[in-house]
């Protein structure tokens, strides 16, 4: 599980077109890695937008922003396409990432108990260094939020 002060964990995995991406391609940079339930559902979908409509700020203010759930390459694209994110999404289907950063939970809802991706953000500075973890992410106001930790 990551923690504040964490160094970045080394991964590679395949994002939406079937392209490796490595962990090791953010370091110098700052960098934003949000966790996702579910593709193309409301709540991922106003938060993915959201990044997506904020890009350009974040990017001014030096972020590289990567969407990570356990969907398929398939559905991830779709998603992808659909909504024309100006980021990768990574398809975590074995949920090693999701495992690795502490965000593969028990879930209940509706009095049903399920595992799966607790939604959440994480901020690593150019050094790999999690400097903040937005731990209840707004959905609608997902950019505010990470530019609201400076």
């Amino acid at each position: 599980m990551i923690a504040l002060h964490d160094k970045l964990p080394g991964f590679t995995a395949t994002n939406q077109d079937g392209n490796n991406i490595s962990s090791s391609q953010f370091l110098g940079k700052k960098f934003v890695m949000f966790f996702f339930p579910k593709a193309d559902t409301p709540g991922c979908t106003a938060e993915a937008c959201d990044l997506g409509t904020h890009y350009e700020k974040l990017q001014a203010a030096g972020y590289e922003i990567l969407g990570v759930s356990a969907d398929p390459v398939k559905k991830q694209k779709k998603f992808h396409d659909k909504f024309a994110f100006p980021y990768d999404l990574i398809c975590d289907e074995s949920k090693e990432i999701c495992e690795l950063f502490g965000v593969w939970k028990l879930k209940k809802f509706m009095g049903r108990e399920y595992m799966g991706i607790e939604r959440k953000t994480f901020i690593f500075d150019e050094s790999g260094i999690c400097t903040h973890i937005i731990e209840k992410v707004d959905t609608k106001k997902a950019a505010e939020q990470v530019l609201g930790v400076n």
